[in-house]
C-alpha cells in the first residue's frame, strides 16, 4: 500500500516536471522563432534599401550624361572663374534658349529693321542686365585697336576690314560652360541679321586644332566667324581674364560697350539698338 502510494506520488511529480519542462521548451522555441523572424525581416529590408539606392544612383548618372551634348563631352568641362573686375558681379540666373526656328531659318532682317521700335538708352539696357555686366569702361568711345587673326578655315580677318558695319567680338573657350550656353544665341543672331549689317567674330585663345574640331562637331552649324588668338592681341583685348567677354564695335570703329557674362539674343539686339 505504501509502495503504491509512493509510486503514484513519484509519477505525478515526474509528470509535473515533464509538463513544466515542455512548457519551457515551447516558450524558448517561440522566442527563438520571433528573433529569427525579426532578423530575416531586417535582412530583407536592408537588402531592399541597398537595391533601391543602387537603382537611384544609376538613373541619376544616366540622366546627368543625357543633359550634356555628346560633342561637349569630348572636351574638359572646367568652368571659368569669371567675375567682372570693373562692375558689379552679374546675376547667375540662366538665360533661355532661342526658338529652334531662329537656329535654322535664313536671315530674315537686319538691325535697321528694328529701328522702328523705341530705342532704349544704353544705361537702361545695362540696368536691366541679369546674366552679364559692363566691363572695360575706360575704353568706351575709343577706337578699337586693329588686329589680324586666322579662322578655322585658314582665312585671315582684319578688324579694320569691317568698318562701315556693326561688329560683335566675343571671347570664348570650348571648356567654358557659360560660353557654350551663349552659342545658340549667337547662331540665332547670325540667322536674323544680315552679314552686310553685322560682323560676328568669336575669338578663342586655345589651340586652333581644338577649336576647329569643336566647331566641326556641333549638331547645329556655327554660322559665324571663329578665330584663334595666338597671343598677339593688342590692349584691351589682351587684358581679358573672364569669359565670355564681348565687345560691341560701332560702324565708325569705336567701342560702344564691353561686357562680361552670358548674353542672350535679346540682350545683344538691345545693346546694338540702344543710343
Amino acid at each position: 500500500m505504501i509502495y503504491a502510494n509512493l509510486k503514484i506520488c513519484f509519477v505525478k511529480r515526474f509528470q509535473l516536471l515533464y509538463n513544466s519542462f515542455a512548457v519551457l521548451l515551447q516558450e524558448k522555441y517561440r522566442m527563438l522563432e520571433k528573433k529569427n523572424r525579426a532578423i530575416i525581416v531586417l535582412a530583407i529590408s536592408f537588402s531592399a534599401i541597398i537595391l533601391v539606392s543602387a537603382v537611384i544612383v544609376v538613373m541619376v548618372g544616366r540622366r546627368g550624361a543625357e543633359q550634356v551634348p555628346a560633342e561637349y563631352q569630348r572636351f574638359p568641362s572646367e568652368m571659368p572663374t569669371a567675375a567682372p573686375a570693373e562692375s558689379a558681379k552679374p546675376d547667375t540666373k540662366p538665360i533661355s534658349t532661342p526658338n529652334e526656328e531662329l537656329l535654322s531659318k535664313p536671315p530674315a532682317g537686319t538691325i535697321a529693321e528694328s529701328a522702328a521700335e523705341i530705342k532704349p538708352s544704353l544705361a537702361d539696357v545695362i540696368s536691366k542686365a541679369r546674366t552679364w555686366g559692363p566691363a572695360f569702361g575706360d575704353w568706351i568711345g575709343k577706337s578699337a585697336p586693329d588686329f589680324t587673326l586666322t579662322d578655322t578655315t585658314g582665312r585671315q580677318h582684319k578688324l579694320s576690314d569691317y568698318r562701315g558695319k556693326d561688329v560683335l567680338i566675343t571671347f570664348w573657350a570650348t571648356w567654358c560652360g557659360p560660353c557654350l550656353m551663349e552659342i545658340p544665341h549667337l547662331i540665332a543672331l547670325r540667322n536674323i541679321i544680315d552679314e552686310e549689317k553685322l560682323a560676328m567674330l568669336a575669338i578663342s585663345k586655345e589651340n586652333p586644332a581644338v577649336v576647329k574640331r569643336f566647331v566641326a562637331a556641333q549638331r547645329v552649324k556655327i554660322n559665324y566667324t571663329v578665330l584663334s588668338d595666338p597671343g598677339t592681341m593688342p590692349a584691351p583685348f589682351d587684358r581679358i581674364n573672364s569669359i565670355p567677354c564681348s565687345f560691341f564695335i560701332e560702324p565708325d570703329g569705336k567701342i560702344k560697350l564691353a561686357t562680361v557674362g552670358t548674353l542672350s539674343l535679346g540682350a545683344i539686339k538691345a545693346i546694338f539698338r540702344a543710343e
